[in-house]
């Protein structure tokens, strides 16, 4: 497996870059505006395509890369089903995986530091965000944090990943680079606690000094998503009541770019194909699907939330394919609107 911790001194932020070999597909977690460039450099060198880029939490000392790195690179931005922020292409909730090529990270729902924070588990490792620092925990003073909330996702979460579990955290301000669970058991002086009651009174004791950044670095993070209405105002997109009628239209195909997780948690619109939108670039060539697909017929693509299919309709009609267009708003829209849903093979 490639993997690179990356460092942020303004921050003290770490970004995380894995990949299962060269050539291959890879993600970022916890990506800072301010190192795009270095990424993508990075990127280049290990020969990786980047499909996906993730936060763990709305992040209040920087200002997340996730927005630039989707319009540089068109990776599908992923976060907590809980996040503040507008849009992002993929909300993912405990219990869900993140794939990539070769590699697999099992989320896990870790309230506390703040209401939407998340941490990511290989099976050798743990990307905790702010939940789990190196000897410390992340604070819980803001952002709906909850001292009693993070004990829990310590105590009956994190901490019962195996000891040898690596621990991979969001921030470190001392300059260590990795511990381990077994290691945070008996040396993390917040952990040496007998009682929930306890650990609140430490953290409502601390009296910390808000982040430089957050009164800037909040707003920003909440407003990432990619310009569906700029798609819509070149004729590209349909409105969930349009796309109603055009479910009885032999004409018309509607194609699923979700990952087969997300179908299986939300269901499909009925008769739609699926095609994840990793592969869709790929597909626009000669002789790829969507050139079959979208010949003499009428193609409607659809995700979560209409950033994926908006980003995938326009690199569809900037290759020639102007009878594609995308479901504005997504499959959340759609819901909302009262369109029919199917599970995935009914």
């Amino acid at each position: 497996m490639i993997f690179r911790q990356l460092f942020d001194n303004v921050s003290g932020t770490y970004s995380y870059i894995l990949a299962s070999r060269r050539g291959a597909e890879a993600l970022i977690i916890d990506p800072v505006l301010d190192k795009v460039d270095r990424y993508i450099k990075l990127l280049n060198e290990l020969d990786l395509r980047l499909v996906k880029a993730v936060d763990t939490h709305l992040h209040a000392d920087h200002i997340t890369g996730l927005a630039e790195l989707r319009d540089r690179t068109r990776c599908i931005t992923v976060m907590g089903e809980n996040t503040k922020a507008d849009v992002v292409s993929m909300r993912v909730g405990d219990g869900d995986r993140i794939d990539i090529e070769g590699i697999g990270l099992d989320v896990i729902y870790t309230p506390g530091h703040t209401d939407d924070s998340y941490s990511f588990a290989l099976p050798d490792r743990v990307f905790t965000g702010d939940t789990l620092l190196i000897r410390g925990t992340g604070r819980t003073d803001f952002q709906n944090g909850d001292a009693r909330a993070q004990y829990d996702s310590l105590f009956n979460r994190l901490l019962r990943l195996p000891d040898e579990t690596m621990v991979y955290p969001a921030h470190d301000y001392k300059g260590d680079t990795v511990s381990t669970i077994g290691e945070e058991k008996r040396c993390n002086p917040r952990l040496q606690v007998q009682s929930v009651d306890q650990y609140v009174a430490i953290m409502n004791s601390l009296n910390l000094p808000n982040p430089k950044m957050m009164d800037v670095a909040v707003p920003a993070n909440m407003h990432i998503g990619f310009a569906q209405d700029t798609v819509a105002q070149r004729g590209w997109a349909v409105l969930p009541e349009q796309g109603m009628k055009l479910l009885a239209d032999p004409g018309t195909v509607f194609v699923d770019l979700r990952d087969r997780a997300e179908r299986e948690r939300h269901g499909v619109i009925p008769g739609s194909l699926h095609e994840p939108y990793g592969r869709f670039r790929d597909d626009l060539g000669a002789g790829g699907i969507m050139r079959a697909i979208g010949g003499d017929r009428r193609v409607v693509l659809y995700c979560a939330h209409g950033e994926r299919s908006a980003m995938a309709t326009q690199a569809a009609q900037e290759a020639g394919l102007t009878g594609v267009s995308h479901l504005h708003g997504g499959l959340a829209a759609w819901k909302a609107a009262g369109g029919p849903i199917e599970r995935p093979g009914a």
